[in-house]
């Protein structure tokens, strides 16, 4: 039985329709701003918060909608400006930039701790009602692979549990059934005998204030093993995409990435 490793695939990142956004900074006189990053995530936020506070420059009185006589200088650089929001925890802008990931070859239970992550995040994952179990992979922990007469076993347990799955189909006679929901009863009925470490994929869209909380919990020391393996690969795609909004995160020698900005 071949060993799985977890894979993450970033497949959709928030975009901006600049030719909307150009229409809006028209329409409100032109703002004299000229961000330092062109990443569409980070150009949304900066936007929304400039215009939580209308800080898109310093005040002209000839440009009302652009600035006002509270701000007498702006932060320029996009650099320092998420600085400022991430010392300041103006966490709500966040919010409006969403990432989706796929994880294959994640266990049930790196799922079921997963989707207790509520708070700006959505779940699908493969449902086992419908698909209809003849293998059991799995992703195999350090802890079990330290003793080797116990990974052996542990691999003899998993391969049986698949051999179950497709004895169980036979002697039901599964194929030659011709109702689809009988079929699907059958399907759920023999997950039963399917174990939580078996590999499945799952896909979780979560936004950025989200994602910063879930990376500091979940590769903590204290994290489940399978869960901390998949949010280091996480974190990474997240810092690669987005260096201003994670540019408070750093990943230590023990594995956890934590954040100077961020309190949880």
């Amino acid at each position: 039985m071949p060993q799985i490793e977890p894979e993450v695939y970033c497949i959709a990142k928030t975009d901006l329709d600049r030719a909307e956004f150009d229409r809006y900074l028209k329409d409100i006189g032109e703002p004299n701003w000229k961000p330092t990053t062109t990443i569409p995530g980070e150009l949304l936020i900066e936007a929304a918060g400039r215009m939580c506070y209308r800080s898109w420059q310093p005040y002209d009185p000839a440009k009302p909608h652009c600035s006002q006589p509270n701000v007498s200088k702006v932060r320029e650089d996009s650099k320092v400006y998420f600085e400022n929001v991430l010392k300041s925890r103006h966490g709500s802008i966040l919010e409006h930039v969403n990432m989706s990931f796929i994880c294959r070859n994640v266990s049930r239970i790196y799922s079921h701790e997963l989707v207790r992550h509520r708070a700006g995040c959505a779940y699908s994952q493969e449902s086992l009602r419908y698909v209809r179990l003849n293998i059991i992979d799995f992703w195999m922990p350090e802890a079990i692979l330290e003793n080797e007469k116990g990974a052996k076993r542990f691999r003899e347990i998993m391969k049986q549990l698949g051999e179950i799955q497709v004895e169980l189909a036979e002697l039901y006679d599964i194929d030659n059934i011709k109702s689809f929901d009988k079929r699907k009863e059958l399907t759920s009925a023999f997950r039963r005998l399917a174990p939580d470490g078996l590999a499945t994929t799952i896909l979780f869209t979560a936004n950025i204030r989200a994602l910063r909380h879930i990376i500091a919990m979940r590769t903590d020391p204290h994290a489940e093993a399978e869960i901390r393996l998949v949010f280091d690969k996480v974190a990474e795609v997240c810092k690669n995409s987005y260096p201003f909004l994670f540019q408070d995160m750093e990943r230590k020698e023990d594995g956890s990435w934590t954040f100077e900005y961020l309190k949880v």
